[in-house]
């Protein structure tokens, strides 16, 4: 029996072996009985509540129906909408209203039809309660037209409203305010983006750079981060400090990839580690200690050494800004502002930014005995700030917003923002640009732009701040769980999510739905025929993605079109017009060599768009100019292309199809005469 419990580890046994092992075996099978025995009792225990009159319970069995949390709860999104209807007419609940919103919006399996205007009913009773969720989902259907014209100054007040409330939750944090979530991964980026790696406008160029593209790289050359991790601590424990170091940011941070910006910028969702205050303070008090061995007893009598030029602390100066900071704000030890103060002045000694950044708050708040001075917090501000430093900007910026010198506020949180702020410095920006846009002075267009800019701004503030309700990070547990079950629950979250707005839940919806991926669709080894419902979802995702400013999905809209996905009821010229008008807005961006090649086939291929041999040889050049990877690719096509010109002009054509002159010795153009062979484009 021990043999075949450790067989059912073993990944060449069959499956069906293993199953059997771990529950005849290992005493699984009871254990789910039991666990399923606990589910029943629950789901009765409540549905007698909710019998009772009580609310609570009623609102519980709908999240238990639309959002089992295990496999013991089986998913009953019928009921669920029963239940949330019950419970929204009761109570007029908010959280329930904005369900019953995605409900209608959406058609969810088909248990109430599509009406958009139910749905838009429902999200603004829900909204005006308060509901974050409702208020960025009426924000995003004023700003792209769903079920209602689009009106940009309606839009902003909605999303002004949601992000007035996580600007709140945020200050409601230790100094400094909330740490952010960390960025949230596309399922199309671990994959090397919607076309895969080289293909993809998200995986090519700068964006190869990307943190999210260096995880998808090292998962696709089997790297593991723990394996990392030991290397590190490999490294770290035979006395390299930079290594300690590293060690030191990404358990702080809880990412092997940290934000541009300094510590407060969060990190990369997709290298996710668990975060350990900790051991980051074992690390950072370690390679600190090489400079300061010990401290005083009273951390108010610290002074700070008058030697004008102190000898560079390397590192140890770097670990005092994060040491000061986790005193600062409690992360792994006793909140203590006098020790934070301390460990700043150290980092400071030395110019370190951080520490410079600490002592502006420390002096500002007035957090060390209550003393306040906030002509030394400007003095060390503007010295981390001078180190491109985005948080001290955006304290600077907020220094004279608050004074109302808007001009000079909206400097410095621009700065901060080229910085790599990625939360306060919108939110003030987003505020600056909406009292031009209200301003009735302001020219028209004018007002259009500055509101257009501060509903992107807080929008991007409002999707940020996820601190309650994190559907995206939600949604991502359950996918990676690998069971259907999981699996199915994601892409309800993400859909949710989706009609609020957030691009990533879109493009991740569409990702999972697309039916074009397989190079194998149009021979006769192609899978079956396509859903066209399927299809259509994915369409309207890619679509709303693509507003969004994602290329790739500009892309997918044009090969939805050209293949007939989701609108098959079209007829073939118009969608192929369609299609080559969504790859002219992708090429538009000189950013996406694979809308480029397309346009230079179909300008080819006279499909969508007239023959002319011209614009599709330069398409083909501005491919492989756009995107070296392109190069096998584009030099087929060109040697194709100047065969076909070849024959056509050896048959006697002399248009648009036509890419052989012959210069003779007068400069004139001539056929097949002596000259020098010039290509024409």
């Amino acid at each position: 029996m021990r043999i075949a419990l450790k067989l059912r580890h073993q990944t060449w046994v069959p499956s069906f072996v293993t199953n059997f092992f771990g529950k005849e075996l290992g005493g699984g099978r009871k254990k789910e009985e039991e666990l399923h025995g606990k589910a029943v009792k629950v789901l009765d225990l409540l549905h007698h509540a909710a019998e009772l009159g009580h609310t609570d319970a009623l609102y519980a069995l709908s999240q238990l129906h639309l959002f089992p949390p295990n496999q013991w709860f089986p998913p009953e999104p019928g009921l669920s909408y029963e239940e949330l209807s019950s419970h929204a007419s009761i109570t007029g609940n908010a959280s329930s209203q904005a369900l019953l919103g995605f409900f209608h919006a959406t058609g969810y399996k088909d248990i109430v039809p599509i009406d958009q205007a139910k749905a838009q009913l429902y999200l603004t009773f829900a909204g005006h309660s308060g509901h974050k969720g409702a208020q960025m989902a009426m924000g995003y259907r004023y700003w792209s037209g769903i079920g209602v014209v689009e009106d940009c100054m309606t839009a902003l007040s909605w999303y002004e409203d949601a992000a007035e409330q996580v600007m709140a939750k945020f200050m409601s944090g230790p100094p400094g305010g909330r740490t952010l979530p960390l960025v949230p991964a596309k399922l199309s980026d671990l994959e090397g983006g919607v076309f895969g790696p080289g293909a993809s406008v998200a995986s090519t160029g700068l964006n190869a750079a990307r943190p999210v593209i260096k995880t998808a790289n090292a998962r696709a050359a089997g790297e593991k981060w723990d394996d990392l991790l030991e290397y590190y601590s490999y490294n770290a424990d035979r006395g390299e400090v930079d290594f300690a170091y590293r060690l030191g940011k990404i358990f702080y941070q809880g990412s092997i990839y940290g934000s541009t910006g300094g510590i407060a910028s969060g990190g990369d969702g997709a290298s996710r580690v668990v975060r350990d205050f900790h051991t980051a303070r074992h690390y950072f008090l370690r390679i600190a200690r090489q400079v300061w061995q010990r401290d005083p007893p009273n951390p108010r009598q610290y002074q700070t050494p008058k030697e004008k030029n102190p000898p560079s602390a390397g590192y140890a100066a770097l670990a005092a800004g994060y040491l000061g900071r986790m005193f600062l704000r409690g992360e792994g030890v006793k909140q203590d502002a006098a020790m934070a103060k301390m460990w700043f002045e150290r980092g400071a000694e030395y110019g370190e930014k951080e520490s410079h950044n600490g002592l502006g708050i420390i002096w500002r708040d007035g957090l060390v005995d209550g003393k306040k001075d906030l002509k030394k917090a400007l003095t060390y501000f503007t010295a981390a700030a001078a180190q491109d430093h985005a948080e001290a900007q955006v304290h600077l910026g907020k220094h004279h917003f608050m004074r109302n010198e808007l001009k000079q506020a909206s400097v410095y949180f621009e700065a901060a923002v080229r910085s790599g702020s990625p939360f306060e410095a919108y939110y003030y920006l987003a505020d600056i640009q909406s009292s031009i846009a209200r301003n009735p002075a302001t020219p028209a267009e004018i007002a259009g732009s500055s509101c257009a800019i501060a509903v992107s701004f807080n929008k991007l503030v409002a999707e940020r701040g996820l601190w309650n309700d994190n559907l995206l990070e939600e949604a991502e547990i359950a996918w990676n769980s690998g069971t259907d079950r999981g699996k199915e629950l994601a892409m309800l979250k993400w859909w949710v999510a989706a009609e609020r707005g957030f691009e990533t839940a879109q493009n991740n919806l569409a990702f999972v739905l697309d039916q074009d991926k397989s190079i194998l669709r149009f021979t006769r080894f192609a899978p079956q025929s396509p859903s066209n419902d399927t299809a259509r979802l994915a369409l309207t995702q890619w679509a709303r993605s693509a507003a969004q400013r994602n290329i790739d999905a500009l892309v997918k809209l044009g090969d939805y079109y050209y293949h007939g996905l989701g609108v098959a009821d079209e007829p073939k010229t118009t969608r192929y017009e369609k299609a080559a008008r969504y790859y002219q807005s992708a090429a538009d961006t000189h950013m996406s060599a694979l809308a480029m090649w397309n346009l230079g086939w179909m300008y080819e291929n006279g499909i969508g768009m007239p023959r002319d041999f011209h614009l599709a040889k330069r398409h083909y050049d501005l491919a492989l100019e756009t995107n070296t990877e392109a190069y096998v690719p584009v030099m087929l096509s060109l040697i194709k292309l100047h065969a076909k010109s070849l024959w056509h002009t050896i048959l006697g054509g002399e248009d648009n199809l036509n890419l052989w002159t012959f210069e003779d010795a007068e400069g004139g153009a001539s056929h097949f005469l002596p000259g020098t062979l010039r290509l024409r484009c």
